[in-house]
Order: C-alpha cells, then structure tokens, then sequence
C-alpha cells in the first residue's frame, strides 16, 4: 500500500531515483494505492545531467509494493521495496528499460508497455 508521503524507488531510465507520492488518482476518496494504480508524485533525486528535474511533479504506475498481493488462485506475491514507473498522460512509459520483476497484474491493466519493457513478470 501506498499512500501520500510515501517515498518510492523508480523502477525505470528515465532520469529519476526517488519518488514521494502526493495524491492517488480515482476516486475523491482513495486513501491507498496498490499495484496498477496510477499515482501523482514529485521527485525528490535525480540522476545528474538527465531530463527530469528535482521537485517536478508526474505521474507514475505502482509496480512493486512492499504489502503483499494475494491473487484469485490463492498465492501472494510481496516484493522488497516499493518502486513505480513514471508514465505520461497518455500511460505510456517515460523511460526505455525498466528494471526488476513487475506483476502480471499491470497487463491486465492495460499497461501493456511496461510490461513488454520488464526482464521478468510474476
């Protein structure tokens, strides 16, 4: 679970290290994100000479959560560390590697991108 001011890993290329959430998008009342869920955040560290600036604020994708995932068949699924991909408005990823194992659960949720873009998919 993730909620506002939370701080995560960018799982991604595209310039950023740390991320700390602002809001959850959905509904007016979404107090935690999950995997899959669509976040707003600011970056907190950057990677020196790269496009993305400290304190800019985007959008980005839970991909990895450090409270566990129980799926319909009955396993669970708990990673090491929280970490999100930054994404335009359109969903589409900003960077061109991602880096770690994501869930299966983002194909389904139409990010398709990200996950042709993962070494590995649980």
């Amino acid at each position: 679970m993730v909620q506002p001011q939370t701080l995560l890993n960018v799982a991604d290329n595209s310039g950023a290290r740390k991320l700390m959430c602002i809001r959850v998008l959905g509904t007016s009342n979404y107090q935690y994100a999950h995997i899959g869920d669509v976040i707003i955040a600011v970056i907190k560290e950057v990677v020196p000479n790269m496009s993305l600036e400290k304190s800019e604020i985007i959008r980005a994708v839970i991909v990895r959560t450090r409270k566990e995932l129980k799926r319909d068949d009955g396993m669970v699924i708990q990673y090491d560390d929280n970490a999100a991909v930054i994404i335009d408005q359109k969903g589409n990823p900003k960077g061109t590697r991602v880096f770690g194992a994501i869930a299966q659960e983002l194909r389904q949720l139409k990010f398709t991108k990200i996950v042709s873009l993962a070494p590995e998919v649980f």
